[in-house]
């Protein structure tokens, strides 16, 4: 089935200067980039993103994460990937959201981290089904920027 999935390189990611890394495991999927851009995120985008995250304790700290301001990175990479089971390939090659769950050869396996205050560093960001994706790419992207 082919698809369409957001992949962001969180400001984690880009402080550790990972992004050519991470763009050549996520290559591994052959799929198409037809989106890309640095974006400065908002307090707002944040909270929109994780808006399902809302309720948690942690929920203020993500925000600011996602902002960069724990990185001082002020940004992000967010992409689009489209191609064959898109969601499922970047997914797979992500790893678990907790970066001591993910597989050792997944991306957040490799980078990832979990801090002292249990905030999940994961380096990448990536839709976990359709419903979300769709939902997050209207919120990173404008259909002009998409190709």
């Amino acid at each position: 089935m082919l698809n369409q999935t957001l992949v962001l390189i969180k400001p984690d990611g880009l402080k550790k200067s990972l992004t050519g890394n991470i763009l050549t495991r996520l290559s591994e999927t052959k799929l198409e980039i037809i989106a890309a851009k640095i974006v400065r995120v908002s307090k707002k985008l944040a909270e929109e993103h994780y808006m399902h995250l809302k309720q948690e304790p942690f929920f203020p700290e993500l925000v600011l994460y996602l902002q960069g301001e724990l990185h001082q990175r002020k940004k992000v990479m967010a992409m689009i990937y489209w191609g064959e089971d898109a969601i499922q390939k970047v997914r797979d090659i992500a790893g678990a959201t907790n970066p001591e769950e993910a597989s050792s050869v997944s991306i957040r396996g490799q980078y990832g981290r979990i801090t002292t205050k249990g905030l999940y560093e994961n380096v990448v960001h990536a839709s976990a089904n359709d419903i979300e994706a769709e939902r997050e790419i209207k919120l990173w992207f404008q259909p002009d920027e998409i190709i």
